[in-house]
């Protein structure tokens, strides 16, 4: 279990194709402090530790994880917001993240207002997750509120801070991103389809 707060920017240095597997090493200031079978979320998808070097850890996504999220689109050189499971009885500063991505999106818009930015994301509605006006969402694992709720799109409002210390800052218009739901709206809506 996450929350959605970013620890510390990654960079992707090497990636390796086994079959359908892929294994992504990232360089990162947490890495020399993780372990091995230790969760860790790369822009909000929990992913299992396998190795470990100096400063580097690999991690190893499955076609699964692959066909669900952008995890398959990373390239050396990329940034990944990266965080460490919750730990019990640490406060909740973001909101209940599993790491669990429900679905990709496409940012369309970028807005830079007085000091912060705006952006919009678009995803297919067909697998009936919603956005409500002020309630929560995951972009990239980072942890933010909803503005401007659609039936398929929704808007963020990034301040500097997140700007500058999770990827956002490398975010263009049509490039892709890991959405996961609140999971409390999540249940909600599933019990009210029965």
């Amino acid at each position: 279990m996450f929350t959605g707060i970013i620890e510390e920017l990654g960079e992707v240095i090497e990636l390796k194709h086994e079959l359908e597997n892929l294994h992504i090493t990232v360089t990162s200031e947490i890495s020399k402090e993780l372990k091995i079978d230790q969760s860790l979320a790369h822009n909000g998808v929990c992913l299992t530790v396998v190795s470990l070097g100096d400063s580097t850890h690999t991690i190893t996504a499955i076609k699964e994880t692959i066909d669900k999220s952008s995890i398959g689109k990373l390239k050396i050189g990329d940034k990944v917001n990266l965080e460490r499971a919750m730990q019990l009885g640490a406060r909740l500063d973001g909101h209940i993240v599993q790491g669990h991505v429900d679905q990709i999106a496409h940012c369309t818009n970028v807005v830079s207002s007085e000091g912060s930015w705006v952006y919009t994301f678009e995803y297919d509605n067909s697998y009936n997750n919603l956005t409500i006006e002020k309630g929560s969402i995951t972009v990239n694992g980072v942890s933010l509120t909803v503005v401007n709720s659609q039936e398929n799109s929704f808007s963020v409002a990034i301040i500097p801070y997140t700007y500058e210390n999770t990827n956002f800052h490398q975010i263009k218009i049509n490039d892709t991103v890991n959405l996961e739901f609140d999971v409390i709206g999540k249940y909600v809506a599933r019990l009210l389809v029965r």
